[in-house]
């Protein structure tokens, strides 16, 4: 398109040339990124080695202190001071290695991190209620952790009802959107929005 100034002159505009016929129309194709999430065996993996990690704690820790109080370590009863005091350690490990790292040390071996659905940062709730509650919940019902199998995004019980999801880090699945907005080709292959 030319402007003519006040001098007789021809300018050529800045804007897009426009075109009567258009060549064809296509729609813009955009990658999508989204990260990839972990299934059963590696979160089982983890799970067998955070309850090495809470065993060995236990005995480091815990048993040794009991001896010297001269209290049972064999005594099975839920009410018993060895069954509380281990359901505190274990509970609290799961708790508060999720709320501050995102991911306990079994998760952290093998990649993988607990985050919410919309990566926002863990809240107390959140974290309470997925690893005690959640965590309550599958240790009672261990069939219950094969959910992860099945559900979408490979969801463990507790995932759902907290709104989180495992993730493995820096791995990502690219997954092709056609963005809403369609674009046309002129002849001259200049690609401008169509109306």
């Amino acid at each position: 398109m030319t402007i003519e100034d006040s001098n007789g002159f021809n300018h050529s505009s800045n804007e897009s040339e426009i075109v009567t016929k258009p060549v064809n129309y296509q729609n813009v194709v955009e990658d999508e990124f989204e990260q990839k999430t972990v299934g059963f065996w590696l979160r089982f993996f983890a799970l067998i080695i955070d309850q090495a990690i809470v065993s060995a704690l236990l005995g480091i820790v815990i048993y040794p202190l009991f001896k010297v109080a001269n209290w049972s370590i064999t005594d099975t009863d839920y009410l018993a001071p060895i069954t509380i005091v281990s359901a505190i350690f274990y509970y609290g490990y799961f708790i508060l290695m999720t709320k501050y790292f995102g991911q306990t040390l079994g998760k952290m071996i093998f990649g993988i991190k607990v985050q919410t659905i919309n990566g926002e940062k863990l809240n107390w709730s959140t974290v309470i209620f997925r690893e005690l509650i959640g965590r309550f919940i599958n240790n009672t019902i261990s069939i219950l952790y094969l959910l992860v199998i099945f559900m979408p995004k490979n969801n463990s019980l507790a995932d759902y009802f907290a709104d989180t999801v495992v993730i493995q880090e820096n791995v990502y699945i690219r997954k092709k959107k056609e963005a809403g907005q369609s674009v046309q080709i002129n002849s001259h292959n200049q690609i401008s929005p169509s109306l």
